[in-house]
């Protein structure tokens, strides 16, 4: 029986061939995909840095964890093992809880808590409960991941209806558009992956990686101008694009004004 750390011990393999470019890299592509991750961590918190300074433990700690998202990403696909597929999906499981446990809005709490410190505590036990129970069939454990996304396109929705500001909206139509492209390469690897052998182009999950690295790019702006409207209410959010507003690709950033307007 081969060890759990062992090389293609895992219960998935993806539709790219295995060491094809590299005798210690199963999946190449795959592999070396995952640097959009580390790109993107540092980039939400640079150009995000004036909402760091007035609330600092969101932001870091979930580029915190898109780090480790990426590092065991990347042993993951380099080696096909059983504890790095754990690892890989254990870890974006713990982003998002982090994700909601922060910037959950308490509008949306259940009835039965009272104060963010219970929703904490309800996110927390949520998590251990998920985090075991992903042992019993790993292999639907990202399915289960994706399906979380249809949680967070329906909190946006709620939140556009109640912003007027074009900017918003644009943003969030562009963050849905990365995802889609996103969640069809996913798929497209999953379910088709003859199609794409056949045609000697398996390399949609490594796409998967950056598309949904650029979604993140937009979605988090996205919720910490949500996030200002709710726990920061003395200051006013504003959308701004990097590097400037008349660059045909952008990349949106969250400031804050004084005094603040609902939006």
């Amino acid at each position: 029986m081969p060890s759990i750390f062992s090389y293609q011990s895992a219960e998935v393999d993806w539709c790219e061939g295995n060491f094809e470019r590299s005798a210690v890299i199963a999946e190449y592509y795959n592999t070396i995909s995952n640097v959009s991750f580390f790109v993107l961590s540092p980039a939400l918190l640079y150009l995000n840095r004036q909402y760091c300074q007035h609330r600092a433990m969101p932001l870091y700690f979930i580029s915190g964890l898109l780090i480790l998202v990426g590092i065991f990403s990347t042993y993951f696909h380099m080696t096909l093992s059983y504890v790095g597929q754990l690892l890989d999906e254990l870890s974006i499981l713990w982003t998002l809880a982090v994700a909601y446990s922060f910037w959950y809005p308490q509008v949306y709490f259940p009835k039965f808590i009272k104060t963010r410190r219970h929703f904490y505590w309800l996110t927390g036990i949520t998590t251990v409960i998920s985090t075991l129970m992903s042992f019993v069939k790993p292999t639907l454990n990202a399915y289960a991941l994706n399906c979380i996304a249809f949680h967070l396109l329906y909190l946006t929705w709620r939140e556009l209806k109640k912003c007027n500001d074009k900017r918003v909206h644009r943003m969030a139509a562009v963050m849905v558009m990365w995802w889609v492209l996103a969640i069809t390469s996913w798929i497209s690897d999953r379910w088709l992956c003859w199609l794409w052998q056949a045609i000697n182009f398996p390399y949609f999950h490594s796409f998967w990686h950056v598309l949904i690295a650029l979604s993140l790019l937009y979605c988090c702006p996205l919720v910490i101008y949500f996030d200002v409207n709710y726990e920061m209410p003395s200051f006013k959010p504003k959308l701004e694009y990097w590097p400037s507003d008349s660059w045909p690709v952008v990349v949106p950033y969250v400031t804050l004004e004084e005094p603040h307007k609902q939006c």
